[in-house]
C-alpha cells in the first residue's frame, strides 16, 4: 500500500500534474502500473481518511490538544515508530515543521499503513503527504521538502 501512496504522491502531487479525481480511472491506471486491486483500495481509503482528518467535528481531539502537551506513545505506536522516528517527530515539532495537530495526523496515518516495517525515510514521506494536505502549511511543507531533498552528506561542521 505504501508503494501506491508513493507512486501517487510522486506522479500527481509532487510533480504538480493534474490530479485525477475519478477513482475508476485512477484504479485502472494503478492496475496497469502493476499494483493489486486490494492494495489500491486501501491506499485510496488511506488518502480519503487523511482528507477527513481536517474535519474538527469528526476528530475533535486534534483541536483540543494543548501546545505544551507531551506525547506519550502507545505500545503499538512504539512498535511501528522506532526511537529514531519518534525523535525525528520531536525534532520536527521543535523546528516548527509540525505542530501538535499535524503530528497527530502523521501518527494517525502511520498507524493506518498496512506494514510491519516502517523506516524513518517512510516517515518523512508521510509527513510530506500530511503537510501537503493541510491548508496553511505550505511553509512547513517547503521546509520538510528541504529536509528530505537537501540532506547533507558527512559531518555538518
Amino acid at each position: 500500500m505504501f508503494d501506491i501512496l508513493m507512486y501517487l504522491f510522486e506522479n500527481y502531487i509532487h510533480s504538480e500534474a493534474e490530479v485525477m479525481v475519478d477513482h475508476d480511472v485512477l484504479t485502472d491506471e494503478l492496475t496497469r502500473a502493476g499494483f493489486h486491486q486490494d492494495e489500491i483500495y486501501k491506499a485510496l481509503a488511506w488518502l480519503e481518511k487523511l482528507a477527513a482528518l481536517q474535519d474538527s467535528d469528526a476528530y475533535p481531539y486534534l483541536t483540543r490538544i494543548g501546545s505544551k502537551s507531551t506525547r506519550v506513545y502507545t505500545s503499538e505506536e512504539m512498535q511501528l515508530l522506532d526511537v529514531e522516528s519518534r525523535g525525528f517527530l520531536m525534532f520536527l515539532e521543535q523546528v516548527n515543521v509540525l505542530d501538535f495537530t499535524t503530528r497527530e495526523m502523521v501518527i494517525d496515518r502511520v498507524m493506518e499503513l498496512d506494514t510491519k516495517f516502517f523506516s524513518i525515510d517512510d516517515l518523512k514521506w508521510v509527513v510530506l503527504m500530511v503537510l501537503f494536505n493541510v491548508p496553511g502549511k505550505e511553509t512547513a511543507y517547503s521546509q520538510m521538502e528541504d529536509l528530505i531533498f537537501d540532506e547533507q552528506e558527512g559531518p555538518l561542521h
